[in-house]
Protein backbone atom coordinates (compact mmCIF):
# COMPACT_ATOMS: atom_id res chain seq x y z
CA UNK A 1 0.00 0.00 0.00
CA UNK A 2 1.40 3.40 -1.00
CA UNK A 3 1.96 6.02 1.73
CA UNK A 4 -0.58 8.82 2.06
CA UNK A 5 0.58 11.85 0.05
CA UNK A 6 1.83 14.82 2.02
CA UNK A 7 -0.60 17.63 2.62
CA UNK A 8 2.00 20.08 3.99
CA UNK A 9 5.63 20.47 3.00
CA UNK A 10 6.78 21.65 6.43
CA UNK A 11 5.52 21.68 10.01
CA UNK A 12 7.51 23.48 12.71
CA UNK A 13 6.99 22.81 16.41
CA UNK A 14 8.43 25.04 19.12
CA UNK A 15 8.97 23.06 22.32
CA UNK A 16 9.55 24.73 25.69
CA UNK A 17 9.36 21.59 27.83
CA UNK A 18 9.72 17.95 26.92
CA UNK A 19 9.70 15.47 29.78
CA UNK A 20 7.56 12.75 31.37
CA UNK A 21 5.16 15.26 32.97
CA UNK A 22 4.14 16.83 29.66
CA UNK A 23 4.45 13.66 27.58
CA UNK A 24 0.69 12.93 27.26
CA UNK A 25 -0.04 16.45 25.99
CA UNK A 26 3.05 16.51 23.76
CA UNK A 27 2.17 13.08 22.37
CA UNK A 28 -1.34 14.31 21.55
CA UNK A 29 0.10 17.35 19.72
CA UNK A 30 2.42 15.12 17.68
CA UNK A 31 -0.44 12.72 16.91
CA UNK A 32 -2.45 15.69 15.56
CA UNK A 33 0.54 17.01 13.67
CA UNK A 34 1.18 13.66 11.97
CA UNK A 35 -2.40 13.53 10.67
CA UNK A 36 -1.39 16.47 8.44
CA UNK A 37 1.01 14.10 6.61
CA UNK A 38 3.90 16.55 6.55
CA UNK A 39 6.93 15.97 4.34
CA UNK A 40 9.20 17.48 6.99
CA UNK A 41 8.80 18.22 10.71
CA UNK A 42 11.18 20.55 12.52
CA UNK A 43 11.19 20.45 16.31
CA UNK A 44 12.70 23.70 17.59
CA UNK A 45 14.34 23.08 20.97
CA UNK A 46 15.90 26.55 21.28
CA UNK A 47 13.61 27.45 24.20
CA UNK A 48 13.58 23.97 25.77
CA UNK A 49 15.54 23.66 29.01
CA UNK A 50 14.89 20.02 29.93
CA UNK A 51 14.56 16.71 28.15
CA UNK A 52 14.42 13.21 29.64
CA UNK A 53 14.38 9.57 28.54
CA UNK A 54 10.61 9.62 27.97
CA UNK A 55 11.03 12.60 25.62
CA UNK A 56 13.78 10.79 23.73
CA UNK A 57 11.37 7.89 23.27
CA UNK A 58 8.75 10.29 21.91
CA UNK A 59 11.23 11.82 19.45
CA UNK A 60 12.17 8.35 18.22
CA UNK A 61 8.49 7.40 17.83
CA UNK A 62 7.76 10.56 15.82
CA UNK A 63 10.85 9.85 13.69
CA UNK A 64 9.72 6.25 13.09
CA UNK A 65 6.20 7.31 12.09
CA UNK A 66 7.48 10.03 9.76
CA UNK A 67 10.00 7.71 8.15
CA UNK A 68 7.26 5.19 7.40
CA UNK A 69 5.35 7.96 5.64
CA UNK A 70 8.46 9.12 3.70
CA UNK A 71 8.82 12.19 5.96
CA UNK A 72 11.84 13.61 7.78
CA UNK A 73 12.22 14.78 11.38
CA UNK A 74 14.77 17.49 12.18
CA UNK A 75 15.65 18.72 15.66
CA UNK A 76 16.75 22.35 15.58
CA UNK A 77 18.83 24.43 17.99
CA UNK A 78 19.08 22.32 21.15
CA UNK A 79 21.05 24.13 23.86
CA UNK A 80 24.49 22.63 24.60
CA UNK A 81 23.22 20.54 27.53
CA UNK A 82 20.36 19.03 25.52
CA UNK A 83 22.65 18.53 22.50
CA UNK A 84 24.98 16.54 24.78
CA UNK A 85 22.04 14.42 26.03
CA UNK A 86 20.94 13.75 22.45
CA UNK A 87 24.52 12.86 21.50
CA UNK A 88 24.94 10.53 24.50
CA UNK A 89 21.67 8.82 23.55
CA UNK A 90 23.09 8.56 19.99
CA UNK A 91 20.11 10.38 18.54
CA UNK A 92 22.51 12.42 16.44
CA UNK A 93 23.12 9.20 14.50
CA UNK A 94 19.38 8.72 13.85
CA UNK A 95 17.90 12.22 13.65
CA UNK A 96 18.94 15.32 11.79
CA UNK A 97 20.08 17.75 14.49
CA UNK A 98 20.89 21.23 13.20
CA UNK A 99 21.97 24.55 14.63
CA UNK A 100 20.83 27.74 12.96
CA UNK A 101 23.09 30.78 12.81
CA UNK A 102 21.74 33.58 15.08
CA UNK A 103 20.72 35.76 12.12
CA UNK A 104 18.53 32.92 10.79
CA UNK A 105 16.97 31.87 14.09
CA UNK A 106 13.17 32.11 14.34
CA UNK A 107 11.70 35.06 16.20
CA UNK A 108 10.51 34.00 19.68
CA UNK A 109 6.83 34.50 20.58
CA UNK A 110 5.78 37.83 21.99
CA UNK A 111 6.32 38.10 25.75
CA UNK A 112 3.21 37.19 27.69
CA UNK A 113 1.57 35.46 24.71
CA UNK A 114 -0.48 32.48 25.82
CA UNK A 115 -2.29 30.17 23.43
CA UNK A 116 -6.07 29.92 23.80
CA UNK A 117 -5.82 26.23 24.74
CA UNK A 118 -3.23 23.66 25.74
CA UNK A 119 -2.86 22.80 22.07
CA UNK A 120 -3.09 25.44 19.38
CA UNK A 121 -2.17 25.33 15.74
CA UNK A 122 -1.66 27.97 13.09
CA UNK A 123 -1.59 26.90 9.47
CA UNK A 124 -0.71 29.37 6.73
CA UNK A 125 1.01 29.26 3.35
CA UNK A 126 1.64 25.52 3.54
CA UNK A 127 3.44 25.77 6.88
CA UNK A 128 2.10 24.86 10.29
CA UNK A 129 3.26 25.81 13.74
CA UNK A 130 1.97 23.82 16.66
CA UNK A 131 2.49 24.90 20.24
CA UNK A 132 1.93 22.47 23.04
CA UNK A 133 1.16 23.22 26.68
CA UNK A 134 3.15 25.92 28.47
Amino acid sequence: MAPTPCTLPLVEVGVTELDRDCLPAAGAVFDQLLTLHPRRVIIDLSRCRHIDAAAIGLLLEVHRRLTRADGVLTVRDPNPRIARILHNARLDRVLQIVTTPPSCAPVPPTEGHQPDSAQSALVAHGRASVQGPH
